[in-house]
């Protein structure tokens, strides 16, 4: 079980996403960045940690000049400036440069914050993905997006900075919670919907395969919203246009998951947003009522949230939310709304009173 997709910019490798069964080919694979002259540190929180920390450790130290760790507590409360400053700090003590690199092994909020710091020490040094939620695996770790929270306003602060390598090891699902797996389903079907109705319908075919974590399903499923991810990014590496379509369900999830407090796993929130804008899209008579049913009954059949219980948030807040997201281009609102099934596009039209109309559309 193994699969290698190759990012391109201008016909030229940037780097690999290697898709393994276990973490044994790590070594490997870092052999082809010259480790064994280099320092690593490798970033986790302290839920990862506990669970592959020791184990990657062991695999690399042999290999590398030295190999050290840094581990902060679980949480998207983790992910600030704060973090970070303590990341600099660690690295600076063990005499870290511009050689040296970093190995980001954990979810998004790790992958994020081990990027940015990587982005910006040393004004950049080579980092490593090894994403190990679902959700990190088919989107956070791919496309060179880093960045931390401000004020609770996500992503505020960050820098495009492709990783050297992304790392994919499947078995690591095996160990994540039922819900934080159904949470990285949220994303999966966003890929679907924007790009490629044949995923969508894979997906559809393949529920109980999918529930049941099997892991010859899993492969395909995360190869797919991969090489869906890396088409998009490599025609739009900083997101100047067309990249923006994989926000699709973000505009409204984004603001739900701010004022739900991170209560919320992000895959749920763009499971939600997507619910929202899929509404708002039949709303503009650009998709048919039976294509919203048939969202809903999938992300029913899969188990992943779409909706909200109406006295679980204040729609005002969310939409002010919505105002202070970095996708607000020129003072309008830059939403993702579906053509049809597979095809996304930008819209700028997109009303105060139309986002409000969407959000009641999701709260039960």
């Amino acid at each position: 079980m193994s699969t290698r997709i190759t990012l391109h910019n201008d016909k030229k490798s940037i780097y690999d996403i290697c898709i393994e069964s276990s973490f044994d080919n790590l070594p490997r694979e870092l052999g082809q960045l010259d480790i064994s002259r280099r320092r690593l540190c490798i970033v986790s929180d302290s839920a990862v940690a506990g669970l592959y920390l020791n184990e990657l450790e062991a695999l690399l130290t042999s290999c590398a000049r030295e190999v050290i760790s840094f581990v902060f507590p679980a949480g998207e409360e983790s992910k600030t400036l704060d973090t970070v400053r303590e990341l600099y700090e660690h690295l600076i003590l063990h005499q870290f440069d511009r050689k040296d690199l970093l190995i980001a092994l954990g979810g998004g909020v790790t992958g994020d914050l081990a990027g940015f710091a990587a982005a910006t020490y040393l004004r950049g040094i080579e980092f490593v993905q090894v994403p190990t939620t679902l959700l990190a695996q088919v989107d956070s770790s791919i496309g060179g997006k880093t960045g931390v929270d401000f004020s609770s306003y996500k992503n505020m602060v960050g820098a495009f900075h492709n990783p050297s390598l992304v790392y994919i090891n499947l078995s690591v699902l095996s160990t994540l919670s039922e819900r934080q797996y159904l949470s990285g389903l949220g994303e999966i079907v966003k890929y679907g919907l924007i790009n490629d109705p044949s995923y969508y319908d894979w997906i559809s075919c393949h529920i109980e395969e999918i529930r049941r974590r099997d892991p010859g399903t899993c492969e395909e499923m995360i190869s797919g919203s991969c090489h869906i991810k890396q088409g998009i990014v490599e025609e739009d590496w900083k997101e100047q246009g067309e990249r923006a379509l994989l926000n699709f369900g973000h505009t409204l999830g984004h603001a739900i998951e701010k004022e739900m407090k991170f209560a919320l796993l992000h895959g749920e929130c763009v499971a939600i947003g997507s619910m929202a804008a899929a509404w708002l899209s039949c709303r503009r008579n650009l998709i048919s009522e039976e294509d919203v049913h048939a969202l809903r009954a999938l992300f029913d059949s899969l188990g992943v949230p779409r909706s909200l219980k109406a006295d679980e948030i204040d729609p005002k807040a969310v939409l002010n939310a919505v105002k202070h997201d970095k996708k607000m281009d020129a003072g309008s609102i830059r939403f993702i709304l579906l053509g049809r099934i597979g095809q996304a596009y930008i819209e700028t039209s997109v009303t105060e009173k139309e986002l409000e109309d969407a959000l009641s559309a999701v709260l039960d």
